[in-house]
């Protein structure tokens, strides 16, 4: 009954920002929790961790010095601040839970996703 919805999404020029907010509901458990992506034709990927207590957060190396994940004033809830987006980052943005965070290992199902477009 875990549920992990995704908002924030849109279409924004290179060079542009957004944030995605990131929502894990229906436990009382605390999670690590990640953001991945996929673009077409693509492979989901991960991008972005952060820790229970938000004192710990990896990137990978496509968004660090762009991107910046943290945590909600809500339990399990997390956002991502993206700047300088390029259309590289096109694709939709998925949160999930993760077990090992230095592994970047997610577990439970997708969510469906929130769609980020970045044009030229």
């Amino acid at each position: 009954q875990v549920q992990r919805v995704e908002s924030g999404g849109g279409l924004v020029q290179a060079g542009g920002s957004l944030t995605l907010s990131c929502a894990v509901t229906g436990s009382t458990v605390s999670y690590n929790l990640g953001w991945y992506r996929q673009a077409p034709g693509k492979e989901r990927e991960f991008v972005a961790v952060v820790s229970r207590s938000g004192s710990i957060s990896k990137y990978a190396d496509s968004v660090k010095g762009r991107f910046t994940i943290s945590r909600g004033n809500v339990k399990n809830t997390a956002n991502l601040q993206m700047n300088n987006l390029q259309p590289q980052d096109t694709g939709v943005y998925y949160c999930n839970t993760i077990e090992n965070l230095h592994a970047f290992t997610p577990y439970g199902p997708w969510g469906q996703g929130t769609q980020v477009t970045v044009s030229s």
